[in-house]
């Protein structure tokens, strides 16, 4: 009787704290969500090599000191591709993330999925802005390493809301960012591992420990 009595009291406790983490963290974030994101960054960083090939793309660009040509032919398809590219993982991360919740029957909106939000949005938006700066005066060969950097912050920012295996993924980017910018002709190699292949490892890791 004793021993049922405990397991019972065991049991409650469990489910007490179940709710508790669920209420502070949002544990609902898919691995598949990461393979997705990985996957589409890595097709993307494919087509922006492809069009880096063509003959009227074998530039950079110089400094634009504020002429018309900010949104030059090159800047604006590189800028649509990142666009769709980030479009689609997260089309395909919400998807992943909604179908997990539902499973597992949780709120997908709640306090812990806004504060994550919340913490991410102004080291991604802060980000934003330093790579259409350093695209403006023709430094776009640092728009990669920027965008790992700060979006690596943003990671670590919202860890504390969500699973915290995120963290480390975050210090890989952050690193890996850092890393980038002296080596500023292969900004789109370290776009593809931080974005692509980080992504999906992670991804995996975390759908083998929580969703499996």
């Amino acid at each position: 009787m004793d021993t049922t009595n405990n397991n019972a009291s065991l049991e409650t406790l469990q489910d007490i704290r179940s709710i508790m983490d669920r209420s502070a963290r949002f544990v609902s974030l898919s691995g598949m969500s990461g393979i997705w994101a990985g996957g589409v960054a890595l097709v993307g960083s494919y087509i922006a090599y492809q069009l880096l090939q063509q003959p009227a793309y074998k530039y950079i660009g110089k400094p634009l000191d504020g002429t018309p040509e900010f949104f030059d032919k090159f800047t604006l398809h590189l800028l649509l591709l990142g666009m769709g590219v980030f479009v689609v993982a997260l089309v395909g991360a919400f998807y992943f993330t909604y179908k997990k919740a539902r499973k597992h029957n949780h709120t997908l909106w709640n306090n812990a999925s806004r504060q994550l939000l919340i913490q991410g949005f102004f080291p991604l938006l802060a980000g934003g802005v330093f790579s259409v700066a350093f695209i403006y005066y023709g430094c776009g060969m640092f728009v990669a390493p920027v965008c790992l950097v700060f979006y690596g912050l943003a990671l670590i920012s919202g860890s504390r809301h969500t699973l915290s295996d995120i963290r480390y993924l975050g210090m890989l980017e952050v690193v890996l960012g850092c890393s980038g910018l002296f080596f500023p002709g292969f900004g789109l190699y370290f776009w593809a591992i931080g974005f692509g292949i980080l992504h999906i490892f992670y991804g995996a890791m975390m759908w083998n420990k929580y969703d499996k």
